[in-house]
């Protein structure tokens, strides 16, 4: 999420001195166009889950019955896990795969609507 953030900042940071200068703002707009991936929101609020229980990779992988290296790509948004995987992890992670859903999609929707305040500038 962090990463997404800092892009995110970046972004406005580039609209903002576009506006200031009197240049155009397309290319900062076409940035903040950029689709949302789900990977990337639903890796980083695994990770949130297990960094707020105070568990290792090694501990969830085990309890998901998942190899440690692909628990870490789908945590990173590198990989897209599948609806069998999610539950597992969610299993592991003792937290319902509705709850992790309803958690993306509120991070998705705060999400878009920072990309909305970039469009209307």
């Amino acid at each position: 999420m962090k990463t997404q953030e800092a892009a995110l900042t970046h972004t406005i940071r580039i609209a903002n001195q576009s506006l200031a200068s009197g240049a155009p703002t397309k290319a900062p707009v076409a940035a903040a166009k950029r689709p949302i991936l789900l990977r990337h929101v639903i890796g980083d609020q695994l990770r949130h889950l297990r960094q707020e229980q105070n568990r290792t990779l090694r501990e969830v992988s085990r309890a998901a019955q998942v190899s440690l290296g692909y628990l870490s790509e789908v945590e990173r948004g590198q990989k897209e896990a599948s609806s069998e995987l999610l539950a597992s992890i969610c299993g592991a992670l003792n937290t319902s795969l509705s709850d992790l859903l309803i958690d993306v999609s509120a991070d998705v929707a705060r999400q878009e609507a920072k990309f909305e305040q970039i469009l209307t500038l």
